[in-house]
């Protein structure tokens, strides 16, 4: 029988774990992104929606389709750029984070909001995919705030209005 050597304690490998968890992290950051779970994704809420029926009011809902999708992507924009810029400023509230108008100006418009908007969720998608981007430091020139927050506010943030956007279709009857 051989004699065991004298074994040396081992560290636990809190870099396994803690690089298991930040994936994790990551994962479920993305999966909220990306419409996971109870959320709906873009696509689904957006589905086959005409530029005649993207103004469409119907009786006590306050937005239009194109109302939405303009809020979404320029909410949006200002999130991630918040995220990425020092020299960021945010457009004014209210009004910088709606369109002047309810309709589009043209199929140009509309299909060009959805493209932005998508470009910009994969562009967050990404940073926040990045492992060197670190989930929990302060952003420089914020007020405290990190890219999970940030992150987690845009998964919030679209989460309500994709939901509005899918009651509105149900509404029009598409």
């Amino acid at each position: 029988m051989k004699k065991k050597s004298p074994s040396k304690k081992r560290t636990p490998k809190t870099v396994k774990l803690s690089d298991r968890r930040d994936k994790s992290l990551r994962d479920h950051l993305l999966y909220l992104l990306k419409g996971g779970g109870a959320h709906v994704t873009f696509d689904d809420a957006m589905g086959d929606w005409t530029l005649q029926l993207a103004g469409v009011k119907v009786a006590n809902f306050p937005h239009t389709a194109w109302m939405l999708l303009e809020h979404m992507r320029l909410a949006q924009w200002d999130i991630l750029d918040f995220s990425r810029n020092p020299k960021h400023v945010s457009p004014p509230w209210p009004e910088g984070y709606w369109p002047a108008a309810p309709t589009p100006p043209d199929e140009k418009a509309w299909t060009a909001s959805m493209a932005a908007f998508k470009k910009d969720l994969r562009t967050m998608e990404r940073l926040i995919s990045d492992r060197r981007v670190d989930l929990y430091a302060p952003i420089l020139w914020g007020d405290e705030q990190t890219i999970l927050r940030e992150a987690l506010l845009l998964a919030d943030h679209n989460a309500y209005h994709l939901g509005q956007l899918v009651m509105l279709r149900k509404s029009i009857g598409i």
